[in-house]
């Protein structure tokens, strides 16, 4: 058979390489750092910090500064621009396009042939065969990998220039697949990469309604949209009524755990398998390559070398990361990468900790401009990803999306309190007696992950219990439309400081009570 024969080509290299992730990986980062420096050392950047001089990976940390997105742009523009040698050798043509930056700018990060081959395609490849390592009795290459993407466009900087396009990270990806990865995947690049999103989701829905679909590839927000659409043509209960064989989803972007129930119901078969990915805009960080731990194994020969910022120094003038060696289990880290795109001890913005090392593998906590610590509760993505995930369980509703923030002392009042306000979108509204059910749950849990929730909210003395507002379905998908971020890699915020988004959402929200009226 075609497919197992695939399977067992993409297996014969990439699960050898794995293996020395998990065996050598500090020899691995100590030998891709001296690679970096080397490629690099004739750039302006190179020449600027002395990369001919091979320094060591101590040096390399006391010449090279940490940098922010904003405090790197400088540099980006000339290459966004298309001046060659600033950062890495040559003149990419293409830019992954991302939001999230903390002056709510577009991030433009370079995709050079490196990155894509070595960091991108290279753990895509690991992943194609682990799953078929993991699961070779679902024979996942027979059949097609539904992929839910963005969509590219002219690079902004270069005008005149139409080759070089910027966009989401998987639409930089899926434009430049060789033909055999191509022939594997749905629905064809001229409807992966439409830019208008309701267009794509129904064209794509009536395209793949009659295929051989075996895996889902996406961010599980716009995944959901999509099936429901499917089950909707194909007039079925749930979606193995339509794709039978379907057996595995990669899933990434967003947590999985408030989408688990939501999918459960749309994918109703104990068969059905759920492996995460790790990846952004500056690279393919991490894999899930343990069906019975949802840990991810960090991919260290990626083109990627690796530091870790302490929580303690994320606010510091100076910070300090450590190297892979130094880590601790199960403390905030930051990261800070140097990669074959030219991205020299940049800050992504993302933590993880570490529960593994041994080999190394890390969970994804959340953002470091993202979380709730308005009152000293210090709530991250994690303990609120994971107390909806509770409380969803606990209550046998499927959450859609939801976003929270700080709701402020009444000035005047001596005896109000602070708490935080939850906009949740259900995937059905749950009755007012099961909303109840959920606050209680959702409070609960918290205070069981974290002691500083936990000790603001006894008897509710400095925190009163959390607000939520069940929001119409339809609402986050409004607010990110007004924000010009409908679909591919653009994701709600979880948690802020501010109430910014939160009012944002709520207005969207009546606007779709009006409109549905």
């Amino acid at each position: 058979m075609l497919d197992q024969l695939l399977a067992r080509a993409v297996q014969w290299s990439s699960l050898s390489r794995l293996a020395r992730v998990r065996e050598q990986p500090e020899k691995l980062q100590s030998q891709l750092l001296a690679h970096l420096l080397r490629q690099a050392q004739a750039t302006e950047w190179g020449q600027r910090y002395g990369y001919r001089e091979r320094p060591t990976a101590a040096e390399f940390g006391r010449r090279v500064p940490v940098s922010t997105y904003e405090e790197l742009y400088p540099e980006l523009e000339k290459v966004l621009r298309g001046q060659p040698d600033v950062l890495w050798p040559g003149r990419p043509r293409w830019f992954a396009k991302s939001s999230g930056t903390t002056n709510a700018r577009s991030k433009f990060i370079p995709v050079t042939t490196e990155a894509l081959h070595d960091c991108h395609y290279r753990a895509g490849r690991d992943m194609l065969a682990l799953s078929t390592y993991l699961y070779p009795e679902e024979r996942l290459l027979a059949g097609k990998t539904l992929s839910l993407g963005g969509a590219h466009t002219a690079n902004p900087f270069r005008p005149q220039e139409p080759a070089s396009r910027t966009g989401d990270v998987s639409a930089v990806i899926m434009a430049q697949l060789p033909g055999w990865a191509e022939g594997l995947r749905t629905p064809p690049l001229h409807l992966a990469l439409l830019d208008e999103w309701e267009e794509k989701i129904e064209r794509i829905a009536h395209h793949v309604l009659r295929q051989d679909v075996r895996v889902l590839a996406g961010v599980p927000t716009w995944m959901v949209v999509l099936l429901r659409r499917v089950v909707a043509l194909a007039g079925a209960d749930n979606i193995m009524q339509v794709w039978p064989q379907l057996r595995l989803f990669l899933h990434g972007a967003v947590a999985f755990g408030p989408y688990r129930e939501l999918f459960r119901q749309l994918i109703p078969d104990a068969r059905m398998r759920y492996l995460e990915i790790y990846n952004a805009s500056e690279g393919y960080f991490a894999l899930q390559d343990q069906p019975d731990s949802e840990d991810l194994l960090l991919l260290l020969d990626h083109g990627i070398y690796y530091e870790f910022l302490p929580a303690d120094q994320w606010n510091t003038v100076h910070p300090q990361p450590v190297p892979l060696a130094e880590v601790e289990l199960n403390r905030p880290y930051a990261l800070v990468i140097s990669t074959n795109a030219g991205l020299w001890r940049y800050l992504v913005g993302d933590t993880v900790r570490f529960t593994s090392r041994a080999p190394y593998r890390v969970r994804i906590t959340g953002r470091t401009k993202h979380f709730l610590n308005a009152f000293g509760e210090e709530v991250v993505i994690e303990n609120a990803e994971a107390a909806v995930a509770a409380a969803s369980q606990a209550t046998g509703v499927a959450v859609r999306d939801f976003t929270a923030a700080p709701v402020w002392f009444a000035a005047g009042d001596a005896a109000s309190r602070g708490g935080h306000e939850w906009a949740v979108e259900f995937a059905s509204a749950p009755a007012r007696p099961d909303l109840d059910r959920f606050g209680a749950v959702l409070d609960a849990t918290l205070c069981e992950l974290n002691s500083d929730y936990a000790a603001k909210r006894h008897r509710s003395l400095a925190l009163a219990p959390p607000q939520l507002r069940a929001v119409p379905a339809g609402t986050f998908e409004a607010w990110l439309a007004g924000q010009g971020k409908l679909g591919g890699q653009h994701k709600v915020p979880r948690l802020l400081n501010t109430r910014e988004v939160l009012e944002a959402v709520l207005r969207a929200a009546t606007q779709v009570v009006r409109q549905s009226g």
